[in-house]
């Protein structure tokens, strides 16, 4: 039963965020939930049935917050935002910690699905070009896990290839010779922990990173682990990585199927597992295009310039 308007009333910098250029953000939510807004001024006004409304109330003030915290608010946060108030619970952001550079959340519809999937599912491929955040989301997934006691263990793990046989021929001690690899995953932890925090957590072996390699004979239990740059494991490394899966765990794989760094790609592991494990129950796949590339907005031109080439030698990119 339709009521009355509902107000809202919101900041000028909110009123444009919701409103969007040419009214395109105000369109798509009225189009998802069958209401009617107008901006009579001062704020916006809903006309539809009450839970229409409500819904649209939801979105309008996830839009209205970001906006007042002086982010940017562009068609994929309305996206996202539209999809977690159909929800009704909003798993594309729930659980996360807050960084070192405010809260993390989906900047994409396609990364509010992948943290969805991790939510719903105990394993979840993570698939796409480098700065979509497979690694970062997975990472806050499982620091939030670590903080809520919902795991023991954070365990994250990539393959050091580029080092192959001649990680004994680097210099210094292993820790030393095996950290450059893992860079990119200290990084994300330290943003999303802090340093002090993440030291604690790792001395009292809360938070594990190592090279895949190490992976071998153990039983993980009760963790959240990370396969990062999965495409370079190789099939009897993917393998093995999976079915380290204890009681309690929970597993996020990432990768690029197109930057595959082994001598044989055909190797690789990442692919030949979705392959295989697609559709299994308890499994879920997560695919990224250039569209979430959250990185300079020239990552995402460079992306689908190398796809527009793949696609004319009729590779994959």
């Amino acid at each position: 039963m339709s009521r009355a308007p509902e107000f809202v009333p919101l900041s000028d910098a909110a009123l444009r965020a919701v409103s969007g250029a040419n009214s395109r953000h105000a369109a798509l939510i009225e189009d998802a939930f069958h209401v009617l807004i107008e901006t009579p001024g001062g704020g916006v006004s809903l006309n539809g049935d009450t839970r229409a409304r409500t819904a649209a109330k939801r979105v309008v003030q996830a839009l209205a917050e970001r906006a007042d915290a002086g982010d940017d608010v562009g068609e994929a946060d309305v996206r996202v935002a539209i999809g977690e108030a159909r929800s009704g619970r909003g798993e594309g952001g729930r659980g996360l910690p807050a960084g070192r550079r405010g809260p993390v959340s989906p900047k994409t519809a396609g990364q509010a699905r992948y943290l969805q999937a991790m939510a719903e599912n105990d394993l979840v491929f993570g698939l796409g070009p480098a700065g979509t955040g497979k690694t970062f989301l997975a990472v806050a997934h499982g620091a939030g896990l670590l903080l809520r006691g919902e795991v023991e263990r954070l365990v994250v793990c990539r393959p050091a290839v580029e080092a192959g046989e001649r990680l004994g021929f680097l210099p210094g001690d292993l820790t030393e010779k095996v950290d450059p690899y893992m860079a990119p995953i200290w990084e994300a932890l330290t943003d999303i922990l802090g340093l002090d925090q993440l030291r604690r957590r790792r001395d009292k072996g809360e938070i594990e990173v190592a090279p895949l390699a190490f992976m071998r004979g153990r039983t993980l239990s009760h963790a959240f682990v990370i396969v990062d740059e999965a495409q370079n494991a190789s099939r009897l490394q993917m393998k093995m990585v999976l079915t380290r899966l204890g009681e309690g765990a929970r597993m996020a794989v990432t990768g690029d199927p197109s930057q595959v760094d082994l001598p044989n790609a055909a190797d690789s592991g990442l692919a030949h597992a979705v392959s295989l494990l697609e559709g299994v129950k308890g499994v879920a796949v997560a695919r990224f295009t250039a569209e979430d590339v959250v990185r300079h907005p020239l990552v995402e031109r460079i992306v689908r310039a190398y796809e527009a080439e793949a696609a004319r030698r009729g590779k994959p990119g």
